[in-house]
């Protein structure tokens, strides 16, 4: 409330008016509570939502220029049994591809003027760029850090790499859940969550799913205008957008704590997967959901749901040769691994505020999957090539470090995945080969990686070892990859995959088969080299 000062001058009836009615003013003044924040893009609408602390209006100002030119009308709605008010306004009759301005206004209380730019069509075969982050949910300790995140790291990070104005080099803003501590407490929306990042997604639609601190609030679901196209019963619970060449799917991971329907959610995400495969313009899915499958730093943390979602998106990709990834947040920190046998990407993109989950802390494990987990913060950058003669994306880890060690927008972990496939050489399998060899100590050893695609290098070998030339009755399988960040060491340094030690103890006397097969760093698996059989002894 602003403060007016008493003129000790002031004697008349007049004076004393204006006195009355500048206290009234002041004291009730229209105030932008949460600047104007980016909803549902699509390319020929958006939608446009603030709170201020009173007032029915709601109105947007736009054009495609600074001059706007035009206005439209949306609504006002209750958010905690107070004054204040949340606005939603859509914009519809866009231009796809086009860069628009604009600024919001509820009577005095008047918006900066913003930019924002409508999403291509799939046809237009245009590249973008999207960032995932989660569980930015306040920390005592570290209670700037999201704000750090969003201003220090992300929009420093886009004014460094891209020229030109941010909606220009950013699509949209994915966050897999955890965005305050407790949902429930109506001032952490505001001060935690839209407040630090006003800059960001006044500029880029943000697309959000429940993590288990937003404890299924109602306050999630007044602020944000989601995709209706879920379950209609949990409408906003999950969804799925498309932009350009991909489809996102958000889904809600809390079904285990008795929230949402399991069964329900699956069935659709089996009917929208069935339909995606028919469509030739999507080339990739990404998937966003709150809990890991798997999780290296806290394994108290896994998701039996999440592990039920990456088998239908493996086979999904086996069936229609369309990468898939799921990103995910809850343990707080960065991992980022691949399934074997399909081209599909397991990214944790925490933390990007929530107190880390340091090596040591928590129980751990180090799962084959996973080749880089970091206890750091960060976001992750995915930059999608939309060419359709050979579509492709990069997910690129952006670090902030932690409390050992500070980071500056520091590229921590890539890879390329490119939806056609460019299969590595077939490995010459070297020893054994049809001879005797040792039952217990065997090492198994394979010839030089091999591929047409010059910048290809061996990230990956699988051995086996067979009682049975068709490998249906198997005694090893064994999947190492280039890389095993783990507790900060690389368990893999020197291994260069041409080899593997049995440590089982075979059968004297018995006859065994084995072969092995070699991945590049781009997910792609070579075919299985000629099977070799040899006599344990």
């Amino acid at each position: 409330m602003s403060t007016v000062f008493l003129d000790p001058k002031c004697r008349t009836i007049a004076c004393f008016l204006f006195l009355f009615l500048s206290i009234v003013v002041n004291g009730s003044a229209q105030q932008l509570e949460i600047k104007p924040y980016l909803q549902n893009a699509a390319p020929n609408e958006i939608t446009i939502m603030w709170q201020t602390n009173f007032g029915e209006e709601s109105i947007v100002e736009w054009g495609t220029s600074s001059k706007l030119g035009n206005q439209t009308e949306g609504k006002a709605f209750d958010i905690n049994f107070t004054e204040a008010r949340v606005h939603e306004v859509k914009l519809e009759g866009l231009q796809r591809l086009t860069e628009y301005y604009y600024r919001v206004r509820t009577g005095e209380a008047v918006s900066d003027i913003y930019q924002f730019k409508t999403p291509p069509f799939s046809s237009d075969r245009k590249s973008f760029n999207l960032i995932a982050m989660s569980d930015m949910q306040i920390d005592g300790n570290e209670p700037d850090k999201f704000n750090e995140i969003v201003n220090e790291g992300i929009l420093s990070y886009l004014e460094k790499e891209f020229e030109g104005e941010v909606p220009e080099n950013l699509a949209m803003v994915l966050i897999p859940g955890d965005l305050v501590s407790r949902g429930s407490v109506y001032e952490q929306w505001q001060g935690h969550f839209f407040g630090p990042a006003s800059k960001l997604f006044s500029q880029v639609p943000v697309y959000p799913v429940l993590g288990n601190h937003e404890d299924q609030s109602l306050f999630y679901f007044k602020y944000f205008s989601l995709p209706e196209n879920g379950t209609p019963a949990y409408a906003e619970n999950w969804w799925f957008k498309d932009y350009g060449n991909t489809r996102i799917l958000g889904l809600n991971s809390n079904v285990e704590d008795g929230i949402g329907g399991s069964k329900v959610q699956l069935n659709w995400l089996d009917r929208v997967l069935a339909e995606t495969e028919k469509m030739d313009e999507i080339d990739f899915v990404f998937a966003q959901m709150h809990h890991p499958h798997k999780s290296e730093l806290w394994i108290p943390g896994e998701s039996d749901f999440t592990g039920e979602v990456v088998k239908r998106l493996e086979t999904f990709t086996e069936k229609t040769g369309k990468p898939s990834v799921h990103f995910f947040g809850h343990t707080h920190g960065y991992s980022r691994g691949q399934s074997k046998n399909h081209k599909h990407l397991w990214i944790n993109v925490a933390s990007a505020g929530g107190s880390l989950d340091n090596w040591g802390e928590f129980e751990s494990r180090d799962y084959d999957e996973f080749t880089v987990t970091q206890d750091e913060y960060g976001f992750v950058m995915v930059e999608v090539d939309a060419n359709p003669a050979d579509p492709k994306f990069t997910v690129k880890r952006i670090s902030r470090g932690n409390q050992y060690q500070p980071r500056d927008n520091e590229l921590r972990d890539s890879i390329t995945v490119w939806k056609m496939n460019w299969l590595p050489k077939a490995p010459q399998a070297a020893y054994p080969k049809n001879e005797e060899a040792p039952a217990k100590g065997l090492v198994l050893k394979a010839g030089d990686f091999h591929s047409d695609r010059k910048v290809a290098f061996h990230a990956a070998s699988n051995w086996q070892i067979s009682t049975d030339p068709d490998f249906s009755d198997l005694v090893l399988d064994t999947w190492k990859q280039h890389e095993n960040w783990y507790y900060n060491e690389n368990q893999q340094k020197d291994d260069d995959l041409r080899d593997e030690r049995v440590f089982k103890l075979l059968t004297a006397g018995k006859k065994y088969y084995w072969r092995v097969r070699y991945r590049d760093q781009y997910l792609n698996w070579s075919e299985w080299s000629d099977i070799q059989s040899f006599e344990a002894k």
